[in-house]
């Protein structure tokens, strides 16, 4: 896959994985990440579907309908590249902290479905839930945060409560954050995602 990665000058730190919306690109959240964590090492990751020229993580029928087929492969897809550049750029694979925006949050949120080993935690920005037919693995331990609008017009507010509970009846420990503009991602959000990072 696609992708950027800069080597953190702590080694201690969690290697964060950066996962783009659509529309966006390995590029995208490379601001993100430094304003999260600038000692951490960054894994930046384009996704390998294209959408009218716009690179996903996955195929969609329709806005908020995914493709459950296309979605699976992806996901396992993306896994094993986790695994793979974690050898190439010897970074700690259990020592990373996934942060996704939309598209890239709902197949960070489909690993941590899929895998309970995926991630160390995850900083999910407007996501939604990623499939409602499968069993949840273990999550206990696993700290997800949750940046959400309370009047987000692509993700719910109903949808971003349904996720919180299925990731914590899973045992993930959650912390949901509301704002008040809508699917796009604010500095406030990610300034609360920085402040719940500091504490992990």
């Amino acid at each position: 896959m696609k992708h950027i990665f800069q080597q953190g000058t702590n080694p201690a730190k969690p290697t964060l994985l950066m996962l783009h919306g659509t529309e966006g690109d390995e590029n995208s959240l490379l601001a993100i990440a430094s304003h999260i964590d600038p000692e951490a090492s960054v894994l930046s990751v384009r996704g390998n579907v294209s959408e009218n020229g716009m690179p996903r993580f996955f195929k969609r029928l329709a806005e908020g309908v995914f493709d459950m087929e296309d979605l699976k492969i992806r996901t396992e897809e993306l896994y094993e590249f986790i695994a793979q550049a974690a050898k190439e750029h010897n970074f700690n694979r259990e020592n990373v902290i996934a942060i996704g925006y939309s598209n890239g949050a709902n197949i960070a949120a489909n690993l941590l479905f899929t895998h309970e080993d995926s991630f160390k935690g995850a900083i999910l920005h407007h996501p939604m839930v990623p499939n409602r037919e499968t069993a949840l693995p273990d999550l206990t331990t696993i700290p997800v945060f949750i940046g959400a609008g309370t009047n987000d017009p692509i993700c719910s507010a109903e949808e971003t409560t349904e996720l919180e509970k299925l990731l914590t009846n899973a045992g993930a420990k959650v912390e949901v954050h509301w704002e008040e503009f809508g699917h796009q991602l604010t500095m406030p959000e990610v300034e609360a995602a920085k402040i719940w990072y500091d504490k992990l």
